[in-house]
């Protein structure tokens, strides 16, 4: 009698979806394909054009059985038809640009946003000859307003790195098909958990599966879902003759830690919540983000977008410089580090002048509208699964030290 293999909720999802017992051993566990040749029944083609969903594996740029399996759980969580996986975050969103635009397209984009991303777009993508428009992407009307005939292309991130800013998916899709474009989201920092970006009317939705869905801050990894179609094309024209493909190996890892993405979310936020509110009290504080605070300047759209607010906080505190060397040497749990969505729980410095000048590059009310939030910096924190009083207690004995 066959199995049935029909699962609707998301934890069973993040745990079945894409794999089974191994059809050779019935090994429980997912095995990890290294290869990177395969051996066919049937004369192959030499190029990936010929590939179609029934073809057997041939070579790892191509398509690999432990890569398929992290991108089928993925679609699952994500609730889309497809996904490709790529070497990294970066690698993914980078898909999304080179695969979508040409010379003469124009794209609109966040004018908050990954460090990298806003890098790409200000320095690398006009030597193409394609045109960006940077908005705030929560302005509705400033999305619409930067729309032109040959906009191809809407790119947010939300929350957004790192002041947390919202953008309505829901509204912003709306315009960007209205004038003929596609629309990506980055959605590393709310989850799969949280939102479901493709039921919303986005087209590609992004995750760096380095933080949150690997969850462990040992495998690099990113990824990009929507329809079948789409992803063919994402397949054939990024992955395959850009060749940023994901290892197997890193493959095996992130799926390993998808498995426990509902349960680790729900702790994350938990402890993010509770952080935050210490936060918020603490007389040598300034101004806390997180989309879980009833303060968030758009925690009704949080209500209606999230179901989980995630581990993401900024906050300001004195002098930033000085609090920050602070805490690279005296943090006992909490490690001064970059990245994020890893069980272990990070902080970091980024200060507006420096991320202005090397990143954003924002004037006049963009850069007036970013100081309103962020004042002379923030400290970006990523809450992990530790408890939340010694997140408290470590946080406390730094800031007591300023």
């Amino acid at each position: 009698m066959a199995k049935s293999n029909q699962y609707s909720g998301i934890c069973t999802k993040a745990v079945h979806a894409g794999e089974g017992p191994d059809p050779a051993t019935g090994a429980s566990a997912p095995s990890i394909s290294m290869s990177s040749t395969f051996v066919t029944d049937e004369s192959a083609g030499f190029s990936a054009h010929e590939l179609d969903e029934t073809s057997p594996f041939v070579y790892a740029r191509w398509g690999n059985p432990t890569v398929r399996q992290l991108e089928r759980k993925v679609s699952a969580l994500e609730e889309t038809e497809a996904t490709v996986c790529f070497a990294s975050g970066m690698a993914a969103s980078s898909a999304v640009f080179f695969s979508l635009l040409s010379a003469g397209d124009h794209a609109v984009v966040s004018n908050v946003c990954y460090a990298g991303v806003a890098e790409l777009v200000r320095d690398s993508l006009p030597r193409f000859g394609i045109e960006i428009s940077l908005v705030d992407s929560s302005d509705t009307d400033a999305v619409a307003a930067a729309m032109r005939p040959n906009t191809r292309l809407v790119y947010v991130e939300t929350p957004a790195n790192p002041i947390l800013r919202l953008t309505d998916l829901q509204a912003v899709a709306g315009i960007a098909h209205a004038g003929g474009a596609k629309m990506a989201v980055d959605s590393t920092f709310a989850t799969p958990i949280a939102t479901k970006p493709h039921a919303l009317g986005v087209d590609y939705v992004m995750h760096s599966l380095t933080k949150y869905i690997g969850g462990h801050g040992d495998a690099l990894g990113g990824s990009l879902s929507g329809t079948r179609e789409a992803m063919a094309h994402i397949n054939t024209e990024a992955a395959i003759h850009y060749g940023g493909v994901l290892s197997p190996f890193n493959a095996w890892l992130i799926q390993r830690g998808a498995a426990t993405l509902p349960i680790r979310m729900a702790q994350h936020q938990k402890t993010a919540l509770a952080v935050a509110r210490y936060l918020e009290g603490h007389p040598k504080v300034g101004q806390v983000l997180y989309p879980g605070l009833d303060s968030h300047p758009q925690r009704d759209l949080a209500k209606r977008q999230m179901a989980n607010t995630s581990a993401m906080l900024s906050f300001q505190a004195g002098d930033g410089e000085k609090l920050a060397a602070i805490m690279a040497e005296h943090l006992g749990i909490i490690h001064y580090a970059v990245s994020l969505g890893h069980h272990r729980s990070l902080i970091c410095w980024i200060g507006t002048d420096g991320i202005m000048e090397t990143s954003f590059r924002l004037e006049g009310d963009a850069l007036a509208a970013y100081r309103a939030v962020a004042g002379d910096g923030v400290f970006r924190m990523s809450i992990g699964l530790e408890d939340a009083d010694d997140l408290i207690a470590d946080l406390d004995q730094a800031l007591a030290r300023v």
